[in-house]
């Protein structure tokens, strides 16, 4: 992205939040706002969190992470699958010459170099300094370019009203939405529910931390194993790393 193309995303941004009555630090967001975040305190950009997943021990069959994730977040079906959000899913790989096939989910990757952000025309697609990738439903205008530009189809669009919403998890019709990393769980010191459900089924196949930390329980996985990002073609240094594929 050019000079000028971010100059113009960063006069939007501040244009819209300044339509909107909103002072906002730098580095502090909506969201970060809304979970009592002190306004003079911006996210960790000393962190970088992200989730290394073992596809050796993740089954085929298993969805106790995209149930922990649904319910902790307030994802339910509306009765249409072909539109169903999906924050994260299973999906099965199998490998050409081998045969040989992997389960694994597969959720927003919280790139370095989110595609999705590049392309929003409002800075509602944006991402936190310690990583995370987030949307701001107060000022996205549901125009799906996040979605098309998103190789990891990681991110739904919000067709029906929500009633009865999570506190911490605010959604609302014509958004866009996916996987937050349960930021409001992390900002507590929490770990995001897809891992603790994981952990505590006994599977084991999910581990987060911070990728920035060479001290981390996820830094020395990753420095010690072979693990690869999806699509690592495309530059996006992403956050999610697996294990086995």
């Amino acid at each position: 992205m050019s000079d000028v193309d971010k100059n113009r995303r960063q006069m939007i941004g501040v244009g819209v939040a300044a339509a909107a009555g909103l002072a906002i630090a730098p580095g502090v967001t909506l969201l970060d706002l809304a979970h009592g975040r002190p306004a003079d305190q911006a996210a960790d950009s000393s962190k970088r969190w992200g989730l290394l997943v073992d596809s050796t021990k993740c089954t085929s069959g298993c969805s106790d992470c995209v149930s922990a994730c649904h319910t902790e977040n307030g994802v339910t079906s509306t009765g249409h699958p072909e539109t169903d959000p999906q924050w994260i899913r299973k999906i099965e790989l199998t490998e050409i010459r081998s045969g040989r096939s992997h389960s694994l989910p597969m959720m927003c990757q919280h790139c370095a170099e989110p595609p999705c952000v590049d392309v929003c025309p409002t800075g509602a697609s944006f991402k936190r300094a310690d990583g995370i990738v987030l949307v701001d439903r107060h000022i996205c205008i549901g125009c799906r370019y996040c979605m098309m530009a998103c190789p990891y189809k990681a991110r739904s669009f919000v067709h029906e009203e929500h009633h009865d919403q999570k506190p911490d998890v605010p959604r609302g019709k014509g958004c866009v939405e996916a996987c937050t990393l349960c930021v409001h769980r992390v900002d507590k010191g929490e770990l995001p529910a897809c891992v603790e459900a994981c952990q505590k089924a006994g599977h084991e196949a999910i581990l987060f931390g911070d990728l920035n930390d060479p001290n981390s329980e996820i830094s020395k996985r990753i420095a010690t194993i072979a693990t690869k990002q999806v699509r690592a073609d495309l530059n996006l240094n992403t956050g999610v790393r697996y294990q086995g594929i």
